[in-house]
């Protein structure tokens, strides 16, 4: 790929005392904001290894209103957007697309904050592969529903709509503006951190990760193993 990209990484994160609601059957609601602070920055560490301005991305930013979230954000040099930040993922990405094009950015790549596995190289491989503007490529989540990072050059080209079934439609928003998708499955980026279940794939892996530390610490990823899976 000639030319230097200017491609962001944007990560949208709710406000983290409402987090993870989907996992109240796996561990109490004090521990949840912990563990999305600690899965964010596993994934802000891994993006920020790949920050390059000749070959990697240009920049990190953060949408959220949160202030924890923007205090971690900050310690990797992200920089941090609020419009939309509470109208949920769609919206928080969509505000942030328009914002890098308005700038004039050539690329915007969508990151969940609910991937702890994500591996710079990862990364890296999205960006090498990526095909001339406009282009579209996307990382789809383990079971091929979600769409867990999506690389969209110019930020606009595709209107990103997300959702637990949002994988398939987005290939076909793709078509519909012209462009052929190009699908790369990667196995950190297929696993977000959504349900019980999730948990308990996750821990059994025993990743040297933030998030896996931290479910150690509060003997979480013991009681994954158990057939129930919850804290009381």
């Amino acid at each position: 790929m000639k030319g230097q990209p200017d491609i962001w990484a944007v990560i949208p994160v709710k406000e983290t005392a409402a987090a993870k609601e989907r996992l109240a059957e796996a561990m109490p609601r004090q521990l949840r904001p912990g563990l999305a602070l600690a899965m964010l920055e596993d994934v802000l560490a891994a993006v920020a290894k790949t920050l390059d301005g000749s070959r990697g991305l240009a920049g990190i930013a953060v949408v959220t209103l949160d202030p924890d979230a923007q205090a971690l954000a900050q310690r990797y040099g992200a920089r941090i957007l609020s419009d939309d930040a509470r109208g949920g993922h769609t919206a928080a990405v969509a505000a942030a697309a328009r914002t890098l094009a308005q700038e004039g950015r050539s690329g915007m790549l969508q990151m969940p904050g609910d991937i702890p596995l994500v591996g710079a190289d990862e990364i890296s491989l999205l960006l090498a592969v990526r095909r001339a503007a406009p282009s579209f490529t996307i990382a789809p989540s383990h079971d091929d529903f979600g769409s867990n990072a999506v690389l969209v050059c110019p930020p606009t080209a595709v209107p990103l709509t997300f959702g637990d079934d949002s994988f398939y439609p987005h290939l076909r928003a793709a078509q519909a503006c012209g462009i052929r998708p190009l699908i790369v499955r990667q196995h950190g980026i297929g696993l977000d951190i959504d349900r019980p279940e999730d948990i308990r794939s996750f821990a059994q892996l025993r990743s040297h990760t933030r998030a896996q530390a931290y479910l150690e610490r509060h003997g979480l990823a013991q009681r994954s193993h158990e057939p129930n899976g919850a804290v009381a």
